[in-house]
């Protein structure tokens, strides 16, 4: 499986993104897919993640609230609508899949079997 995300950019405090992550490949046997965010000196952090059949959602409480985690399985293609953006949601956005219906610590990067490039979304004060 390969992943592309996309949609990052340079916004100010307050405003809205929405990224984007399309898989290609053997994505006939994606169970869930998630996003995680990196900022400099960080660890990569959970964000939000989405199971493939059925759309059963869970969300950082960082973010609760103000990001939508969503897919389109014909498209076979993840989002994520950020709103409300701070300046501490500054970082390098990943997504993410896994292919195994075992495993339950999706919170944790060592679940996932695939990982995008990483877009990066800069929020200014």
């Amino acid at each position: 499986v390969q992943l592309q995300a996309s949609g990052g950019g340079l916004v100010q405090t307050g405003d809205s993104l929405r990224l984007s992550c399309e898989a290609s490949g053997r994505t006939f046997n994606i169970f869930r897919m998630g996003w995680f965010r990196q900022a400099p000196g960080k660890e990569r952090e959970f964000i939000s993640a989405i199971r493939w059949s059925g759309g059963a959602t869970d969300y950082a409480d960082s973010v609760k609230g103000r990001f939508t985690i969503s897919r389109d399985t014909a498209k076979n293609s993840m989002y994520l609508q950020m709103n409300s953006l701070k300046p501490e949601d500054t970082a390098a956005y990943y997504c993410a899949a896994n292919q195994s219906p075992y495993r339950s610590t999706w919170r944790q990067t060592a679940y996932y079997d695939y990982w995008g490039q990483g877009t990066q979304v800069t929020v200014s004060s």
